[in-house]
């Protein structure tokens, strides 16, 4: 599977590396891990990363993004990454390449590049490519390894959701070979939070709703969103987590208004929740998936069918 991809990044001396909207730890490190992979390994090669800003993942080595022209795409392999849907690539103008592929972890929904390496066995996106680097035989430096890494950790929940195997920690060895991996400063950029940031949590910890079957939930509206002076992501997709550890709940999921509609970020820990994330319109994976709804009343109606899945 990965001769496909790698025969394109042969042929091709111009590669711009897209991912997801609102990056989280594995769209970057996959980017900026595939990036140094193709530049130790082929280094006549030009390769750009595009996207939005990195947010709080800024503290992730050469996280930069490239201002790249549109004339660079007429003659540009356009690599997708860590991206299940085309309504969630960074930029739309990898349709626009000379030729284009993706390389996926979440639930397949359909094709959308000329190439498309998907394995939804993975905990991540970096763990797809960090795989292909040790199965291929590719040279990779400290930055690309410690990126990788980086992904592996937020995206597996530093190693405790059920999608880690064996595999993982075999590739995480890989990368530590690879890299100077300093878990103390490591952990500490990405999980520590200042007293603000703290109360705020403590906020959203005392909104939590419950169904009548135990599906827990918090709902916050556009005044509420307005007051927090907090941006729809980084409540959407920065608070579902406070309800992940209350004991007897087994669903959950966080709604925050925003001006494109309803945020959902839907969680589970023992349920397949992606296919009402796909009902209404979104996807992912079997225990986490989003979606966005035109308004509160159909975010209802997503609670309700979740409530019924507790019954099942």
């Amino acid at each position: 599977m990965y001769q496909d991809l790698l025969k394109l990044i042969k042929e091709n001396n111009t590669i711009v590396i897209h991912r997801h909207k609102n990056p989280d730890g594995d769209a970057i490190g996959s980017q900026v891990g595939l990036k140094h992979i193709i530049m130790e390994n082929w280094p006549e090669k030009t390769v750009f990363m595009v996207g939005d800003e990195a947010g709080r993942y800024a503290f992730m080595d050469d996280c930069i993004m490239d201002e790249v022209p549109d004339e660079v795409y007429a003659d540009a392999l356009a690599i997708v990454l860590d991206c299940g849907g085309a309504n969630m690539v960074c930029d739309e103008r990898y349709i626009n390449a000379k030729v284009n592929a993706r390389v996926d972890h979440h639930m397949f929904t359909g094709a959308f590049t000329g190439t498309e390496v998907i394995k939804t066995e993975y905990e991540s996106c970096c763990g797809i490519i960090a795989d292909m680097a040790m199965t291929c035989g590719l040279k990779l430096d400290q930055i690309g390894a410690k990126s990788l890494f980086t992904g592996i950790v937020t995206d597996s929940g530093r190693f405790r959701y059920d999608s880690v195997k064996a595999h993982t920690f075999e590739l995480a060895a890989f990368l530590m070979k690879n890299a100077d991996i300093n878990f103390n400063d490591l952990y500490s950029k990405m999980y520590a939070e200042d007293f603000g940031a703290l109360k705020r949590r403590s906020e959203f910890i005392m909104r939590v709703q419950f169904t009548e079957h135990n599906v827990a939930y918090i709902y916050t509206d556009a005044a509420e969103v307005e007051r927090l002076g907090m941006s729809t992501f980084n409540i959407s997709r920065g608070m579902d987590g406070v309800m992940g550890d209350l004991k007897g709940v087994d669903i959950w999921v966080n709604f925050t208004e925003a001006p494109e509609g309803v945020l959902c970020e839907l969680r589970s820990s023992r349920f397949n929740i992606n296919p009402i994330a796909v009902k209404y319109g979104g996807g992912g994976h079997e225990k986490a998936s989003g979606a966005t709804v035109a308004d509160r009343d159909t975010a209802m109606a997503m609670l309700a069918d979740l409530d019924k899945m507790m019954c099942e």
